[in-house]
């Protein structure tokens, strides 16, 4: 689907049309929260950001005039914690995909802060914003010829004991080796080089999981995974969640329009709306349109429905070695640099 566009007036005064979506992603393609978050409340009270498509170069326009929704992705969202008043104010609804991993002493993230850190940063902004805004990532898990799926587990467990009654999900996905060839190089140039999941390593790790979920008692999904692990009690996620926007923002008649829900349809309707049009909330009896669609922009196996990412590849300086939006440490640290020269231009990177 396409966004509506509605004009804007850039820095230099020109007016130009924008896209104006009601969801936005801040970011699958950079760390917004961590390194940018100054960047985005001020362009939010400007009102647009311009947004460069990585694959030609052309500059679009982004309108905040019809958002209502904020998915956040983030390693770091502390700088961005003392901002949310100002979101709350403004009746934005949000939250947050927060990456825990626990890679300290392999060298695959190499600029993040101690983990234990981390961890009380997850805590602290459960408490300020509620658990079931704040959904726990472990992604992408590793392996490697030392660190096997016995490690991985005893790793995820430190971490879960900790966010036990800080949140509702659990979110994991298993390292691609061959898809990125840029992540490859780098994967491959490590001492303890990881290898691919198998099917056999997948269930280990899976049925693991379900065992350690005994105590948490957690939703567990896989982000963009083909394989099955249903019968471990993990399902195919949504990090992009009309089911969970539906749960946590039903009072915003924008927001719910554009994802096309109906409260309390009667049984005896069900005849007049096709039957791949509705979903059923077995926990509320909620039934709804599915009208905002998958996004088609993601692989296959992502469930995510539309939304617009505000990002930019070659701008996040986590310097996470497995991670697919830089082309280079280099590219994202002369990004970064040129952002701070010009914290409040219309791009992420300063231009």
């Amino acid at each position: 689907m396409n966004w509506n566009k509605v004009q804007v007036v850039t820095e230099n005064g020109d007016r130009v049309m924008a896209q104006a979506p009601v969801i936005i992603s801040a970011s699958r393609s950079t760390d917004i929260p961590a390194f940018y978050s100054e960047w985005f409340i001020e362009r939010l009270k400007k009102g647009h950001i311009a947004w460069k498509n990585p694959y030609n170069g052309k500059k679009y326009y982004v309108s905040f005039e019809n958002a209502r929704a904020f998915i956040f992705w983030s390693k770091n969202p502390k700088p961005l914690m003392k901002h949310l008043g100002y979101l709350d104010e403004h009746g934005y609804n949000y939250y947050f995909q927060y990456t825990l991993n626990d890679y300290e002493n392999d060298n695959l993230e190499l600029s993040l802060l101690p983990l234990q850190n981390r961890i009380d940063t997850f805590i602290e902004l459960s408490e300020k914003i509620g658990k079931e805004k704040v959904i726990w990532r472990f992604d992408p898990y590793i392996l490697t010829k030392t660190t096997g799926v016995e490690e991985l587990l005893r790793r995820t467990e430190n971490i879960g004991n900790q966010l036990k009654g800080y949140t509702d999900k659990l979110v994991f996905s298993f390292i691609d080796i061959e898809i990125y060839k840029k992540v490859k190089k780098n994967l491959i140039s490590l001492p303890e080089q990881p290898v691919e999941f198998t099917e056999k390593t997948m269930n280990e790790l899976a049925a693991g999981l379900m065992e350690l979920n005994k105590k948490w008692k957690f939703e567990i999904g896989t982000c963009a995974e083909k394989i099955d692990l249903n019968k471990y009690g993990i399902i195919h996620n949504k990090c992009i969640d009309d089911d969970l926007m539906v749960k946590l923002f039903s009072n915003d008649k924008k927001l719910m329009d554009f994802i096309g829900y109906e409260p309390a349809v009667q049984t005896s309707m069900f005849d007049t709306i096709k039957k791949d049009q509705v979903k059923i909330n077995p926990d509320n009896k909620i039934a709804y349109k599915f009208k905002a669609g998958k996004d088609k922009g993601q692989r296959l196996a992502c469930g995510c429905i539309m939304s617009k990412d505000i990002g930019q590849y070659n701008t996040c300086v986590h310097d996470c070695v497995y991670c697919y939006a830089n082309t280079s440490m280099t590219a994202a640290k002369k990004n970064y640099l040129q952002h701070k020269q010009n914290p409040a231009a219309e791009t992420i990177t300063g231009e």
